[in-house]
């Protein structure tokens, strides 16, 4: 009887250190996830900085240092036109997690807060957000990247097929080296093609005044409606173009 009763008490011992065992095991599991994660946020908050909250037209922020930080400056735009924003989507969902980069990237993101929309839903050039998306452009994104010392600026956008081209590249300057590097990523990306439309309404809102005044720059057009792995595809071909370019 009295062996039972120790070996009882012995088993109930083993139940409650094995309790123990789990209970202190979980905890440390749940500390280190989150450590893991407040780390990961603060990387994240570090490279994000807001340049502007303007609360007629929207805001600007700055995704800092993607890719090799010691290598030279290149500066992508999206959100110029909101409508175009899956496209906009496409390079911050994709930019991010490229590896082995040879250059730094920054993205610059306009957020425009009224009259946005996207091609599909009913929304219209003509709405006043396309034009809130340019002021916003021409007064904060134009002269953080002017005075960056950047070597490359590439202002992302998407159309709805009236061109001759769906997925193309080009620069409102005809001659420079934002033309130059332009062609250069059409010649070394299969389904990117170099086409320069007649006019751009938001070229004298960021890409002619950033050539005319030592930074070279060009457009990147998507078609609006392509699938998303085709626009994946386009995406990852302009990002390794652009980082496989010569700059001088």
């Amino acid at each position: 009887m009295k062996l039972k009763f120790k070996l009882m008490i012995k088993k109930e011992y083993l139940v409650i250190l094995m309790l123990i065992i789990i209970i202190a095991s979980l905890s440390i599991a749940i500390f280190n996830q989150i450590d893991s994660n407040n780390e990961i946020a603060a990387n994240d908050s570090a490279n994000h900085e807001v340049l502007a909250n303007d609360s007629d037209l929207g805001s600007v922020e700055v995704i800092r240092n993607i890719g090799n930080v010691n290598g030279e400056s290149i500066a992508y735009v999206v959100g110029v036109h909101p409508l175009e924003n899956l496209t906009h989507k496409t390079l911050l969902k994709l930019l991010p997690e490229m590896t082995n980069l040879n250059y730094c990237y920054d993205i610059y993101v306009i957020n425009v807060t009224q009259d946005i929309g996207y091609y599909g839903d009913g929304s219209s050039d003509d709405s006043p957000g396309r034009q809130n998306g340019q002021n916003l452009a021409y007064k904060y994104v134009y002269p953080e990247i002017s005075k960056g010392n950047y070597k490359l600026a590439i202002d992302v956008h998407s159309n709805v097929g009236a061109y001759d081209y769906r997925t193309f590249v080009f620069s409102p300057l005809k001659e420079g080296s934002g033309n130059e590097y332009a062609q250069q990523v059409a010649m070394n990306s299969p389904n990117i093609s170099f086409y320069a439309p007649d006019s751009t309404t938001s070229g004298p809102y960021l890409t002619i005044p950033l050539n005319e005044n030592g930074i070279p720059a060009f457009y990147f057009e998507e078609y609006s409606f392509a699938p998303q792995n085709e626009k994946d595809e386009h995406m990852i071909e302009l990002i390794n173009a652009v980082d496989n370019l010569k700059y001088s």
